[in-house]
């Protein structure tokens, strides 16, 4: 181990800290390795924690190996891009065998935190590392920082503070007499518990459970009193999923209507699961939001009337654990009360109580459970710190008030350098205790601390995911506005992009992200180039975790094969899933051919609720997923979310098109669209897709001269080129052939001139291969089908030889007019046309080619069959005017 692990007795006054960091408990360690990793050459960080072995604090100071983390060990990384890695530590360090989903002793936990920390100042030699044993009690402000002073009297200036202490635990339900008597026990975590004697535990939390499996023995009886009865409940094995709140819920501001929503969704949830687990889970994504959108009057209601309900719930007791202390309630052992202490009367071996039930006890101690306290009085520091206006209470008196990036605010609502995370923070976000709420503050913390030193004291510029961005505020608002403009599909992200990195030639992520977009939108030049720009750029500069990340996937995705390139951008999303950027490129969508398909996708984005929440761009993506797997109630309460928050938001209009489609609500949806392309799209990019759309609902309509007209007015070369006119104009030109909707034939020749021609070679995504064969079919061009199809029969990809190359034999035997032969090959590539990433409107092209073919070639019944289950789906003008002409010949 390095030197400067060695704790010191005391901090000279001579010391200049760059960072100060009070506290080392899981809050204080977290923060301190993220910040060795990132601050520059020379820094100094001292941590003040009078034990010596640092990551225990109050949670994991334990040796009882019966206390057991109340989280599976997969659940508690401390770095979140690594979710692997506690367990991997068990596996090195305690045994191998350890499965991720087990419940391991909480003591094993501070071990592990220690070893994070010790790692994090091995690797960072050049950052200088100083942990005192002594005890802060003073912080000051001063010119060039804070004067720390500790409790053996001796100084320490700082030029930044983090304050990581924790909560005290502060009985303030206990009567004068009671504190003062010394048969109370109100830490219980420093205070040994009487080996003999019955046992009055206050408070019915998790601190309860842990401490009455350590007192237990035969000849004692353990009393167990709160205000409720309630107890903690315990965690269902195997877990199911977390399920994700209703949509909109982060915009209700009142307790009770919040309540009813929730009541409603719990309900819901517990019907088609049988636990109500799942949708408490899945709340934590916006448990943030939902307390900080609450008035000061109504989270005082929520503590006065729900805090408990909701404890028992949020935190819930390992199986292991739940048994043995439902075992110990079985013999008797432990008893439960509910009420208060009514009176109190020392004796000479204990106190007799009597409780407020009517119970009258003789124990041997009455112990402090109700756990910590959130406040500024139960703090000596931080009641001083209040008195000298440095801080300042935060919300309904819980912690201290703190700005989002967890700057202390003083007393005049401003920030002087002071920074704060974990459970100080409770009154503004109300979940700030658990280890993953924390090692996302720390990992923020330590980025913007890293700011400040290199950038001054202006703020951090973030996105609008609370990613920070290592540039110029100037230059990270174009980056923000291409952001936003990609998520809503709308034109403008490469200008955005552009003039982010003008302003800011050593903008990584900005370089990195014109780099990913060329490439994604077939400008594979400028794609280089932009790469170019950003690897040069971060030669010179230390990179945060997420934008190093970023760089490295988007150097894998331009500079190997199409499966590698996708697996390192989908693994970055999985390290940093408020990625948005990333996210958006990755998912298939109107702008992206995306980075899975079919089930995958929804796999995909269904991980990503614990992520994003209710944000409509989320929720828009979810809705499309709905659809596409005929779950149409709910996939239009999601869109119609979506587009209540903002009516121009193209994902969601273009799940909607898709909604329509699917009902067989054709006119209702045309109407719709017209209406949304008139007065919504004018800033929205690929608005030929959403014309697509708008004629395929004519066109099952068998309003066959509006077909042509849209086509001709919004389809045809030059308004479409480039990627899009295959998937929209060419397809749409085959489609429309196959329904015998065209009375003449279009000129064809302007699609394929206008379309990228090293498609027509090689393909880069089974997706574009789809639609040049759909192209080249609809041109007559048996050749260059026959070409395609041997590029796919050869490739590594098995969605080219299931899909691609049968597709290709197939409209190859359409062009040359051997219809008899079209359907086989083609209903053997129909299995499996979900993985290409064609949603169902888009796959229907291949039904139709079959119902053609089988028309074509006198398999009339064949073709009825096939259309009337497809309208046994959905209604269509234009299948059922085509099944009456079918039906007429037999």
């Amino acid at each position: 181990m390095h030197p400067s692990t060695q704790p010191e007795s005391h901090c000279s006054q001579h010391t200049l800290a760059t960072v100060a960091i009070v506290g080392g408990g899981a809050s204080g360690c977290l923060v301190a390795t993220h910040l060795l990793d990132v601050l520059p050459a020379g820094s100094r960080i001292v941590l003040f924690e009078d034990a010596a072995a640092l990551g225990r604090g109050t949670a994991y100071r334990t040796t009882d190996p019966l206390h057991l983390l109340n989280v599976p060990a997969a659940g508690l990384s401390a770095i979140a891009h690594q979710p692997g890695h506690f367990v991997d530590w068990l596996h090195d360090t305690i045994d191998d065998n350890i499965q991720p989903g087990e419940f391991v002793p909480r003591a094993l936990y501070g071990r592990y935190l220690h070893a994070v920390l010790a790692a994090a100042i091995e690797r960072n030699a050049s950052v200088e590392w100083m942990h005192c044993t002594t005890r802060i009690v003073d912080i000051e402000k001063s010119s060039d920082g804070f004067v720390l002073t500790d409790d053996q009297g001796e100084a320490c200036r700082a030029r930044f503070v983090v304050l990581a202490t924790g909560l005290n635990e502060d009985p303030t339900w206990a009567s004068d007499a009671l504190r003062a008597d010394a048969h109370f026990i109100a830490a219980p975590w420093t205070q040994a518990l009487p080996e003999h004697g019955d046992l009055l535990m206050v408070g019915a939390g998790l601190t309860m459970v842990d401490l009455a499996q350590s007192a237990d023995h035969p000849t004692r009886k353990i009393h167990v009193l709160s205000r409720t009865g309630l107890l903690p409940h315990v965690h269902a094995m195997p877990p199911l999923p977390p399920i994700q709140p209703p949509a909109g819920i982060t915009r209700l501001h009142d307790l009770d209507a919040l309540r009813g929503r929730l009541a409603w969704h719990f309900e819901r949830v517990r019907a088609a699961t049988g636990d109500w687990r799942p949708a408490l889970d899945g709340l934590r994504s916006v448990t943030s939001q939902l307390w900080r959108g609450l008035s000061e009057a109504d989270k005082q209601r929520f503590l006065d009337e729900d805090a408990r309900t909701w404890d028992v719930h949020r935190h819930r007791m390992p199986p292991l654990t739940a048994a043995r202390f439902d075992a110990l309630i079985g013999e008797g052992r432990v008893v439960p009360h509910r009420g208060e202490i009514a009176s109190m009367t020392p004796t000479a071996d204990g106190c007799a109580v009597t409780l407020t039930d009517g119970s009258e006890l003789a124990v041997s101690a009455i112990v402090n459970c109700t756990g910590a306290v959130a406040t500024l009085h139960s703090d000596a520091l931080l009641a001083r710190l209040a008195h000298a206006g440095l801080v300042q209470a935060g919300p309904v008196g819980l912690g201290i008030a703190t700005r989002e990036d967890g700057a202390v605010l003083d007393a005049n609502g401003t920030c002087s350098g002071l920074f704060a995370l974990g459970a100080l923070r409770r009154g503004d976000l109300w979940e700030s205790t658990a280890i993953p709420e924390i090692r996302a503050q720390a990992y923020s913390l330590a980025t913007r601390l890293n700011h400040a030193l290199r950038h001054g004291e202006t703020p951090m510029p973030v996105d609008v995911y609370g990613n920070t961005l290592e540039t110029t505020p100037e230059s990270a608002a174009h980056y923000a506005q291409a952001l936003s403009r990609l998520l809503r599909i709308q034109g403008g992200v490469e200008d955005a992009l552009l003039r982010a990195v003008e302003i800011d030639p050593d903008f990584v992520l900005g370089h990195a992200s014109l780099a990913l977009l060329g490439h994604e939108w077939c400008l594979e030049g400028e794609g280089r180039d932009a790469l170019k720009a950003a690897l040069a750029a971060a030669e010179s500069r230390a990179l945060d975790a997420r934008t190093a990340s970023f760089l490295e996937a988007v150097n894998a995705r331009l500079n190997s094969d199409g499966q590698h390139g996708a697996e390192a951008l989908l693994q970055h999303i999985a390290r940093f899933p408020r990625d948005a950027f990333a996210v958006g490129i990755a998912v298939p969508s109107v702008a992206f051919g995306g980075l899975t398909a079919g089930s995958h996708t929804a796999t995909f984005i269904e991980s990503l609720g614990k992520a994003y929440g209710d944000d409509p761009w989320y929720v828009s993506q979810l809705g499309f997923i709905r659809q596409e797997q005929g779950r149409l109630d709910e996939a239009s309460v999601l869109v119609d979310y979506a587009l209540s928050v903002d009516p121009a938001f193209g994902h969601a209009a273009h799940a909607k098109a898709h909604i329509y489609y699917e009902r067989g609500e054709h006119r209702e949806g045309l109407a719709w669209l017209d209406h949304w392309i008139a007065t919504q799209s004018a800033t929205t990019n690929h608005r030929s897709h959403f014309s697509w759309h708008a004629a395929l609902h004519e066109l099952m309509l068998g309003d066959t001269a509006a077909f042509h007209t849209r086509y001709l007015r919004d389809l045809a070369p030059p308004k479409v080129s480039g990627c899009r006119i295959l998937m929209d104009a060419g397809a749409l030109l085959w489609r429309g052939r196959m329904s015998e909707a065209w009375d003449r034939e279009p000129d064809v020749s302007g699609v394929i001139d206008a379309a990228p021609a090293a498609w027509f070679e090689a393909p880069p995504s089974a997706f574009a291969a789809m639609h040049v064969a759909l192209a080249l079919a609809t041109a007559g061009d048996a050749t260059r089908l026959r070409h395609l199809q041997r590029f796919a029969e050869a490739h590594d990809d098995p969605l080219f030889v299931s899909v691609i190359d049968p597709l290709c034999s197939g409209l190859v035997a359409a062009v040359e007019g051997n219809w008899s032969a079209v359907p086989a090959f083609l209903e053997a590539a129909l299995p499996h046309i979900e993985g290409v990433g064609a949603s169902k409107a888009q796959s229907d092209v291949v039904e139709d080619t079959i119902v053609h073919a089988l028309a074509m070639s006198g398999q009339t019944e064949a073709a009825i069959g096939l259309l009337e289950a497809r309208l046994a789906r959905r209604a269509s003008p234009l299948d059922t005017e085509r099944l009456n002409k079918l039906r007429a010949r037999v």
